[in-house]
């Protein structure tokens, strides 16, 4: 059957397995890792947890992920996925977090994704906390209206890129490389070399034809003798 090219997992992680998945790229809770989960599949799980089911101490974390490691996310996949999950909720947040990080012009499709009226992320007293503390920062010009202090930015609460670096592999290949399709399919074909290239393109939401050229690559320096 010919490959065909997803945009999203076809089921988000919850609960327990949300949080090893968090712990794995690097969002420092009580638990222990899952080494190698997809990094923006993590990311689009924990905005629906946050945004849908108004758990803000995990969109803290998020967010404060967010703004440490933004270098090192693949823009384009996560555009994909967001554009395909059906929360309009969800598709807010990622928008006014395009507009936050405005200065990355990879954001700007994933910005112009909710264009109406300002969304308040409290269900209820969202005015009150405004006068009271003024608005976050980081969403004060963007569709999402959050008072300040509801969504703690902490730095040390999640781990810095060289520590991530040397935990999180395709983060590794990403940095070398970029936050590309092809650091995916690099750091997958490293875990298991055998891989097809559908097969590598359908674990890495990628292309088919970028899977071949990267599965041509691999073994071309597979096949290079050390010091040759």
């Amino acid at each position: 059957m010919a490959y065909r090219r997803t945009a999203a997992a076809a089921v988000l992680q919850t609960g327990d397995a949300l949080t090893h998945a968090l712990v794995g790229i690097g969002i420092n809770l009580a638990s222990k890792p899952t080494p190698g989960r997809n990094i923006e599949d993590t990311l689009l799980a924990a905005s629906v947890e946050g945004v849908d089911h108004g758990d803000l101490r995990l969109l803290a974390l998020l967010t404060t992920w967010l703004g440490v490691h933004v270098p090192w996310v693949n823009v384009d996949r996560l555009t994909r996925a967001v554009v395909a999950h059906e929360s309009p909720r969800v598709r807010v947040y990622w928008s006014a977090v395009a507009r936050w990080l405005h200065k990355d012009r990879r954001f700007a499709r994933l910005a112009r994704l909710y264009r109406g009226p300002r969304v308040d992320l409290l269900p209820v007293g969202t005015d009150f906390q405004v006068r009271r503390r003024g608005e976050d920062e980081r969403f004060a010009s963007t569709c999402l209206c959050v008072p300040a202090g509801v969504l703690r930015d902490r730095k040390h609460d999640v781990l810095t890129p060289a520590q991530l670096a040397r935990r999180h592999h395709v983060y590794r290949q990403r940095v070398l490389m970029g936050p590309s399709y092809r650091a995916d399919m690099w750091a997958a074909l490293d875990a298991e070399p055998s891989l097809s290239a559908a097969e590598l393109a359908r674990r890495t939401y990628g292309s088919f034809a970028t899977a071949w050229q990267v599965k041509n690559d691999y073994r071309l320096l597979a096949d290079v003798e050390p010091g040759s």
